[in-house]
């Protein structure tokens, strides 16, 4: 399989689109990772990294409705590819793999309290 660039930002960015399906914009998508993950999230990092993923082909946006509560603009939303789908399957099997390896005596370690 062909080998994907995508960072651990970017693969929580379109995962978030995949669960947001049809409902994926900037604040949407903002709010979703910091609810599910617990993690701030800048709009500006958010907004690099929707540009760079739509520049790789992973993701496509598209304008929606313009709406009185937007000024008249209307949201961009975005929604995964079948070049992104490749390559957050890449990105799982390889994970996958990784933890497939690791021996189960190198996990099993006891915490300090």
């Amino acid at each position: 399989m062909k080998k994907f660039q995508l960072g651990e930002f970017e693969e929580v960015v379109m995962l978030t689109v995949g669960i947001l399906y049809g409902e994926a914009y900037g604040v949407s998508i903002k709010k979703e990772i910091e609810q599910r993950l617990d993690r701030s999230v800048s709009v500006g990092a958010l907004q690099s990294a929707l540009k760079r993923l739509e520049n790789k082909g992973y993701l496509r946006s598209y304008a929606g409705e313009a709406t009185q509560e937007r000024a008249g603009r209307p949201k961009r939303y975005f929604e995964i590819t079948a070049y992104g789908k490749r390559a957050l399957e890449y990105v799982r099997s390889t994970r996958n793999a990784l933890w497939d390896a690791i021996p189960k005596i190198a996990l099993d370690v006891k915490y300090l309290s």
